[in-house]
Protein backbone atom coordinates (compact mmCIF):
# COMPACT_ATOMS: atom_id res chain seq x y z
CA UNK A 1 0.00 0.00 0.00
CA UNK A 2 2.35 2.90 -1.32
CA UNK A 3 1.55 6.69 -0.04
CA UNK A 4 2.35 9.34 -2.69
CA UNK A 5 3.04 12.57 -2.03
CA UNK A 6 2.76 14.41 -5.89
CA UNK A 7 3.46 18.18 -6.57
CA UNK A 8 2.50 19.25 -10.06
CA UNK A 9 2.74 22.96 -10.67
CA UNK A 10 1.98 24.65 -13.56
CA UNK A 11 3.74 29.08 -13.83
CA UNK A 12 2.70 31.15 -16.25
CA UNK A 13 5.64 34.37 -17.01
CA UNK A 14 4.20 36.71 -18.72
CA UNK A 15 6.30 39.23 -20.57
CA UNK A 16 3.92 42.03 -19.69
CA UNK A 17 0.28 42.54 -17.64
CA UNK A 18 -2.19 40.14 -18.47
CA UNK A 19 -6.05 40.53 -17.21
CA UNK A 20 -9.01 38.21 -17.45
CA UNK A 21 -7.58 35.26 -16.58
CA UNK A 22 -10.44 32.37 -17.20
CA UNK A 23 -8.96 28.33 -16.56
CA UNK A 24 -10.38 25.33 -16.03
CA UNK A 25 -8.58 22.72 -14.24
CA UNK A 26 -8.99 18.86 -13.93
CA UNK A 27 -6.75 18.30 -10.80
CA UNK A 28 -8.82 16.57 -8.65
CA UNK A 29 -7.38 12.89 -8.24
CA UNK A 30 -10.20 10.17 -8.53
CA UNK A 31 -10.97 8.79 -5.03
CA UNK A 32 -12.32 5.23 -4.76
CA UNK A 33 -11.61 2.01 -3.24
CA UNK A 34 -8.31 1.39 -4.90
CA UNK A 35 -7.06 5.45 -4.52
CA UNK A 36 -7.77 6.90 -1.27
CA UNK A 37 -7.34 10.28 -1.21
CA UNK A 38 -5.65 11.77 2.05
CA UNK A 39 -5.02 15.02 1.51
CA UNK A 40 -5.65 17.62 -2.00
CA UNK A 41 -5.07 21.58 -2.10
CA UNK A 42 -4.99 23.02 -5.07
CA UNK A 43 -3.33 26.54 -4.53
CA UNK A 44 -3.78 29.29 -6.91
CA UNK A 45 -1.10 32.25 -6.85
CA UNK A 46 -3.35 35.30 -7.01
CA UNK A 47 -6.09 33.26 -4.40
CA UNK A 48 -9.46 33.55 -6.34
CA UNK A 49 -12.51 31.55 -5.34
CA UNK A 50 -12.32 28.12 -7.27
CA UNK A 51 -15.83 26.69 -8.34
CA UNK A 52 -15.93 22.91 -8.92
CA UNK A 53 -18.23 20.91 -11.18
CA UNK A 54 -18.67 17.00 -11.75
CA UNK A 55 -18.08 17.09 -15.63
CA UNK A 56 -20.05 14.86 -18.02
CA UNK A 57 -17.79 11.64 -17.93
CA UNK A 58 -17.79 12.21 -14.20
CA UNK A 59 -14.18 14.02 -13.41
CA UNK A 60 -14.66 16.86 -11.05
CA UNK A 61 -13.49 19.97 -12.13
CA UNK A 62 -12.73 23.37 -10.96
CA UNK A 63 -12.94 27.20 -12.91
CA UNK A 64 -11.26 30.03 -11.98
CA UNK A 65 -10.77 34.12 -12.96
CA UNK A 66 -8.07 36.44 -12.18
CA UNK A 67 -9.43 39.80 -13.64
CA UNK A 68 -6.94 42.09 -12.26
CA UNK A 69 -3.77 42.57 -13.80
CA UNK A 70 -0.73 40.38 -13.07
CA UNK A 71 2.10 39.07 -14.67
CA UNK A 72 2.63 35.76 -13.28
CA UNK A 73 0.19 32.76 -12.57
CA UNK A 74 1.23 29.61 -10.94
CA UNK A 75 -1.59 26.57 -9.81
CA UNK A 76 -0.56 23.83 -7.19
CA UNK A 77 -2.04 21.02 -6.91
CA UNK A 78 -0.58 18.99 -3.76
CA UNK A 79 -1.82 15.88 -2.96
CA UNK A 80 -1.56 12.89 -0.55
CA UNK A 81 -2.88 9.95 -1.88
CA UNK A 82 -2.07 5.83 -0.58
CA UNK A 83 -2.72 3.40 -3.94
CA UNK A 84 -4.02 -0.06 -3.20
CA UNK A 85 -3.25 -2.83 -5.28
CA UNK A 86 -5.84 -4.11 -7.34
CA UNK A 87 -7.03 -7.31 -7.86
CA UNK A 88 -5.96 -9.05 -11.13
CA UNK A 89 -9.02 -9.29 -12.95
CA UNK A 90 -11.37 -12.54 -13.34
CA UNK A 91 -12.42 -13.63 -16.48
CA UNK A 92 -15.71 -15.45 -15.32
CA UNK A 93 -17.51 -15.76 -18.83
CA UNK A 94 -16.69 -17.66 -22.05
CA UNK A 95 -14.47 -15.64 -24.36
CA UNK A 96 -17.70 -15.99 -26.83
CA UNK A 97 -20.59 -15.31 -24.64
CA UNK A 98 -18.31 -12.01 -23.53
CA UNK A 99 -17.38 -11.06 -27.57
CA UNK A 100 -21.51 -11.73 -27.64
CA UNK A 101 -22.06 -9.30 -25.10
CA UNK A 102 -19.94 -6.40 -26.07
CA UNK A 103 -20.99 -6.44 -29.88
CA UNK A 104 -24.60 -6.22 -28.69
CA UNK A 105 -26.64 -3.57 -28.79
CA UNK A 106 -26.81 -2.64 -25.11
CA UNK A 107 -23.25 -1.81 -24.67
CA UNK A 108 -23.01 -0.29 -27.93
CA UNK A 109 -25.87 2.24 -26.80
CA UNK A 110 -24.54 2.12 -23.26
CA UNK A 111 -20.79 3.37 -24.06
CA UNK A 112 -21.40 4.56 -27.59
CA UNK A 113 -19.31 7.87 -26.19
CA UNK A 114 -16.05 5.44 -25.70
CA UNK A 115 -16.41 3.81 -29.22
CA UNK A 116 -16.51 5.97 -32.10
CA UNK A 117 -12.64 5.52 -34.13
CA UNK A 118 -11.80 8.64 -36.10
CA UNK A 119 -11.01 8.67 -39.54
CA UNK A 120 -7.70 6.75 -40.80
CA UNK A 121 -5.72 6.66 -43.52
CA UNK A 122 -4.09 3.62 -42.26
CA UNK A 123 -7.38 2.25 -40.84
CA UNK A 124 -6.88 -1.03 -43.17
CA UNK A 125 -3.38 -1.71 -42.21
CA UNK A 126 -3.90 -1.45 -38.82
CA UNK A 127 -7.45 -3.37 -38.81
CA UNK A 128 -4.98 -6.20 -40.36
CA UNK A 129 -3.02 -6.14 -37.72
CA UNK A 130 -5.77 -6.79 -35.40
CA UNK A 131 -6.61 -9.53 -37.34
CA UNK A 132 -3.72 -11.45 -37.00
CA UNK A 133 -4.41 -11.08 -33.06
CA UNK A 134 -7.68 -11.71 -33.40
CA UNK A 135 -6.94 -15.26 -35.02
CA UNK A 136 -6.28 -16.27 -31.45
CA UNK A 137 -9.52 -17.96 -29.76
CA UNK A 138 -9.00 -16.45 -26.20
CA UNK A 139 -10.87 -14.34 -23.99
CA UNK A 140 -10.80 -10.52 -25.21
CA UNK A 141 -8.77 -8.93 -22.30
CA UNK A 142 -5.98 -11.65 -23.45
CA UNK A 143 -6.58 -9.89 -26.92
CA UNK A 144 -6.45 -6.40 -25.64
CA UNK A 145 -3.03 -7.16 -23.39
CA UNK A 146 -1.79 -9.00 -26.57
CA UNK A 147 -2.69 -5.71 -28.83
CA UNK A 148 -0.84 -3.61 -25.90
CA UNK A 149 2.01 -5.85 -26.13
CA UNK A 150 2.26 -5.35 -29.73
CA UNK A 151 2.58 -1.39 -29.22
CA UNK A 152 5.18 -1.69 -26.91
CA UNK A 153 7.12 -4.68 -28.76
CA UNK A 154 6.88 -2.14 -32.23
CA UNK A 155 6.61 1.05 -31.74
CA UNK A 156 9.88 3.15 -30.03
CA UNK A 157 9.38 5.41 -26.79
CA UNK A 158 11.12 8.71 -27.99
CA UNK A 159 10.61 12.46 -26.82
CA UNK A 160 9.86 14.99 -29.01
CA UNK A 161 9.04 13.22 -32.87
CA UNK A 162 5.07 14.12 -32.21
CA UNK A 163 2.94 16.60 -30.69
CA UNK A 164 -0.49 16.96 -29.75
CA UNK A 165 -1.87 17.37 -33.13
CA UNK A 166 -0.14 14.20 -34.28
CA UNK A 167 -2.64 11.55 -35.94
CA UNK A 168 -3.02 7.72 -36.07
CA UNK A 169 -1.82 7.51 -39.25
CA UNK A 170 1.55 9.40 -38.30
CA UNK A 171 1.81 7.25 -34.99
CA UNK A 172 1.47 3.96 -37.12
CA UNK A 173 3.74 5.55 -39.98
CA UNK A 174 6.37 6.72 -37.11
CA UNK A 175 6.45 3.93 -34.97
CA UNK A 176 7.19 5.70 -32.33
CA UNK A 177 5.88 8.41 -29.78
CA UNK A 178 5.00 9.04 -25.96
CA UNK A 179 3.01 7.36 -23.68
CA UNK A 180 -0.13 9.89 -25.00
CA UNK A 181 0.79 8.11 -28.52
CA UNK A 182 0.47 4.70 -27.28
CA UNK A 183 -2.67 5.57 -25.19
CA UNK A 184 -4.38 7.01 -28.91
CA UNK A 185 -3.19 4.35 -30.52
CA UNK A 186 -4.53 1.46 -28.64
CA UNK A 187 -7.60 3.15 -27.92
CA UNK A 188 -8.38 3.92 -31.83
CA UNK A 189 -7.35 0.03 -32.21
CA UNK A 190 -9.80 -1.26 -29.35
CA UNK A 191 -12.76 0.86 -30.90
CA UNK A 192 -12.46 -0.32 -34.74
CA UNK A 193 -12.82 -4.01 -32.47
CA UNK A 194 -16.11 -2.21 -31.41
CA UNK A 195 -14.44 -2.44 -27.49
CA UNK A 196 -15.79 0.35 -25.04
CA UNK A 197 -12.18 2.39 -24.66
CA UNK A 198 -11.36 5.20 -22.82
CA UNK A 199 -8.56 7.55 -22.25
CA UNK A 200 -7.12 7.93 -18.83
CA UNK A 201 -4.87 10.74 -17.76
CA UNK A 202 -3.23 10.78 -14.62
CA UNK A 203 0.80 10.11 -13.09
CA UNK A 204 2.79 7.02 -13.09
CA UNK A 205 4.79 7.11 -9.88
CA UNK A 206 8.57 5.83 -9.28
CA UNK A 207 9.46 2.72 -7.85
CA UNK A 208 11.52 -0.21 -7.62
CA UNK A 209 11.45 -1.01 -11.36
CA UNK A 210 11.96 1.82 -14.04
CA UNK A 211 9.10 2.55 -16.30
CA UNK A 212 8.85 4.53 -18.94
CA UNK A 213 7.15 7.91 -18.18
CA UNK A 214 7.80 7.45 -14.38
CA UNK A 215 7.85 10.46 -12.05
CA UNK A 216 5.47 12.48 -14.80
CA UNK A 217 2.20 12.59 -15.83
CA UNK A 218 0.96 9.94 -17.65
CA UNK A 219 -1.45 8.45 -19.93
CA UNK A 220 -3.02 5.09 -20.84
CA UNK A 221 -6.46 3.59 -22.00
CA UNK A 222 -9.07 1.56 -19.78
CA UNK A 223 -11.06 -0.61 -21.12
CA UNK A 224 -15.03 -2.22 -20.17
CA UNK A 225 -15.91 -5.59 -20.58
CA UNK A 226 -18.93 -7.44 -19.22
CA UNK A 227 -17.00 -9.76 -16.47
CA UNK A 228 -14.39 -7.67 -15.56
CA UNK A 229 -15.58 -4.42 -15.39
CA UNK A 230 -13.09 -1.50 -16.31
CA UNK A 231 -9.44 -2.61 -16.62
CA UNK A 232 -6.51 0.08 -17.06
CA UNK A 233 -4.30 -1.30 -19.83
CA UNK A 234 -0.58 0.76 -20.03
CA UNK A 235 0.80 0.37 -23.54
CA UNK A 236 3.64 2.33 -22.73
CA UNK A 237 4.75 -0.23 -20.27
CA UNK A 238 3.24 -3.26 -21.67
CA UNK A 239 0.88 -3.85 -17.78
CA UNK A 240 -2.44 -3.78 -16.76
CA UNK A 241 -2.10 -0.37 -14.98
CA UNK A 242 -1.65 -1.21 -10.81
CA UNK A 243 -0.99 1.20 -7.68
CA UNK A 244 1.78 3.37 -9.17
CA UNK A 245 -0.70 4.10 -11.81
CA UNK A 246 -2.53 6.93 -10.23
CA UNK A 247 -5.47 8.60 -11.71
CA UNK A 248 -6.76 11.70 -11.98
CA UNK A 249 -9.66 12.10 -15.20
CA UNK A 250 -10.71 9.89 -17.82
CA UNK A 251 -12.55 10.49 -21.10
CA UNK A 252 -12.82 10.05 -25.08
CA UNK A 253 -9.43 11.68 -25.80
CA UNK A 254 -6.78 13.62 -24.17
CA UNK A 255 -8.65 17.18 -24.47
CA UNK A 256 -11.32 15.36 -22.32
CA UNK A 257 -9.50 15.22 -20.10
CA UNK A 258 -6.61 18.47 -19.92
CA UNK A 259 -4.98 19.16 -16.59
CA UNK A 260 -5.15 22.87 -17.18
CA UNK A 261 -6.56 25.19 -20.13
CA UNK A 262 -7.72 28.62 -20.12
CA UNK A 263 -7.54 31.89 -21.59
CA UNK A 264 -6.48 35.73 -20.95
CA UNK A 265 -5.90 38.78 -22.30
CA UNK A 266 -2.71 40.82 -22.90
CA UNK A 267 0.72 39.94 -23.76
CA UNK A 268 1.52 36.67 -26.16
CA UNK A 269 4.72 36.52 -25.20
CA UNK A 270 5.41 34.46 -22.41
CA UNK A 271 7.37 31.13 -20.60
CA UNK A 272 5.16 28.34 -18.87
CA UNK A 273 6.70 25.74 -16.72
CA UNK A 274 5.83 22.69 -15.72
CA UNK A 275 7.26 20.63 -12.39
CA UNK A 276 5.77 17.32 -11.58
CA UNK A 277 7.40 16.20 -8.12
CA UNK A 278 6.95 13.11 -6.14
CA UNK A 279 7.52 12.23 -2.70
CA UNK A 280 7.31 9.41 0.05
CA UNK A 281 6.75 12.48 2.54
CA UNK A 282 5.21 15.83 2.67
CA UNK A 283 7.29 18.66 1.13
CA UNK A 284 9.17 20.98 2.73
CA UNK A 285 9.24 24.36 2.65
CA UNK A 286 12.51 24.82 0.43
CA UNK A 287 10.85 22.07 -1.65
CA UNK A 288 7.64 24.43 -2.08
CA UNK A 289 9.72 27.43 -2.58
CA UNK A 290 12.15 26.34 -4.65
CA UNK A 291 10.87 24.24 -7.59
CA UNK A 292 12.97 23.23 -10.70
CA UNK A 293 10.44 23.04 -14.01
CA UNK A 294 10.40 19.92 -15.60
CA UNK A 295 9.02 20.98 -18.80
CA UNK A 296 9.53 24.86 -20.09
CA UNK A 297 7.71 25.84 -23.41
CA UNK A 298 7.51 29.38 -24.61
CA UNK A 299 9.57 32.28 -24.40
CA UNK A 300 9.65 35.87 -23.13
CA UNK A 301 12.23 37.91 -25.45
CA UNK A 302 11.52 37.23 -29.35
CA UNK A 303 10.27 34.09 -30.96
CA UNK A 304 6.85 33.83 -31.94
CA UNK A 305 3.87 34.14 -29.78
CA UNK A 306 2.56 30.74 -28.74
CA UNK A 307 -1.05 30.14 -27.21
CA UNK A 308 -0.47 28.79 -23.53
CA UNK A 309 -3.21 26.51 -24.12
CA UNK A 310 -1.19 24.63 -26.93
CA UNK A 311 2.14 24.85 -25.36
CA UNK A 312 0.82 23.37 -22.20
CA UNK A 313 -0.93 20.30 -24.18
CA UNK A 314 2.38 20.13 -26.30
CA UNK A 315 4.13 19.28 -22.70
CA UNK A 316 1.38 17.33 -21.57
CA UNK A 317 2.14 15.56 -24.83
CA UNK A 318 6.18 14.99 -24.36
CA UNK A 319 6.12 13.37 -21.15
Amino acid sequence: MPLFHIRHRTHYIYSSLVIDSANQVKLYPINDECQKVSEHRLVVSANPIVHTISDYFGNRTGFFTVLFPHKELSIDSLLEVEMFAKPQPVKTLDPSEVWKQILGEAVQLRYHDFLKAEEAESKQEIQQAIHEILGKVQHPLDTIIDLSDYIYDNFTYTKGVTSIETSVDEIWKLRAGVCQDFAHLLLYMLRLMGVPARYISGYICPGHNAWRGEGATHAWAEVWLPDTGWVGIDPTNKCIAAERHVRLASGRNFSDCTPVKGTYKGATEHKLEVTVQFGAEAFSEKHLDDPLPTFVSGTIQGGAPRNSYMAYLQMQQQQ
